[in-house]
């Protein structure tokens, strides 16, 4: 039997899929969700096989929502926007619904999931999981977990973030929290006039500093507004001057 959940807050669409789900005869729906939240904590209550999730929802979205999701599952998703499905395809997803659909290409969809390989071992699923946490990232916050506690940070609020293992701490007004994630990753994503990798520990928001002091020969801190006072590495601080233009 497959376990499955329905993430949607759509009502009337997860009534659809449930008429269209009751000849599946492998198929059980364990939970359905109204959102991101809910769909996370059934997630991690039931730990389903497969998860038939929309994107646009309110509080997170579904590719903010799968950024959390710790263990790897079987997506399938049904949306009324058709703007993610290329990406989508092409890093793995089981299939890419679009409302409306019928009872024959939810099968196909279903089908698909059946001939894969074990749900845990297979490799589109981890694609899929790789390929939300980069869709994420053009978006304009960030979506990170502390046991049961799920904060949404905006980015124009982060003061610095750093690297902490397999993790980075992402440092604002309100205080820091971890997210298993790399510095690169941040690097890579966020805006690159705003965000300087001023160290290899660090990752900061220019708009944050008041000034750049020499401590030593050719050692230079960044002082923000804060008074935290970071580190700049050589080229570190070459590319903060020229990202600052002087």
């Amino acid at each position: 039997m497959i376990t499955a959940l329905l993430i949607d807050d759509e009502p009337l669409a997860r009534r659809a899929l449930k008429e269209y789900l009751k000849t599946s005869v492998d198929i059980e729906i364990i939970a359905e969700c109204n959102d991101g939240f809910e769909g996370l904590r059934a997630i991690q209550k039931h730990q389903p096989q497969l998860i038939f999730l929309d994107i646009q929802m309110p509080k997170i979205n579904g590719f903010e929502m799968l950024e959390l999701v710790e263990q790897p599952i079987g997506v399938i998703f049904t949306t009324a926007f058709d703007e993610f499905a290329l990406k989508a395809f092409e890093a793995g997803a089981v299939d890419y619904l679009l409302k409306p659909f019928s009872k024959e290409r939810l099968e196909k969809a279903l089908e698909k999931f059946r001939n894969a390989n074990a749900p845990t071992e297979n490799e589109k699923v981890k694609k899929t999981l790789e390929f939300a946490s980069q869709e994420n990232n053009e978006s304009n916050r960030i979506v990170v977990k502390n046991g049961a506690e799920i904060k949404i940070i905006a980015v124009s609020d982060i003061h610095y973030i750093e690297a902490y293992d397999d993790y980075v701490k992402i440092h604002t007004k309100a205080g820091m929290s971890l997210k298993k994630q790399t510095l690169q990753f941040y690097e890579n994503s966020l805006n690159p006039s705003q965000f300087v990798r001023i160290h290899r520990s660090y990752l900061l928001n220019i708009t944050e500093i008041t000034k750049i002091e020499l401590v030593e020969k050719d050692q230079h801190i960044a002082i923000l507004k804060n008074n935290q006072k970071l580190p700049l590495s050589r080229s570190g601080y070459l590319k903060l001057k020229e990202t600052l233009g002087v």
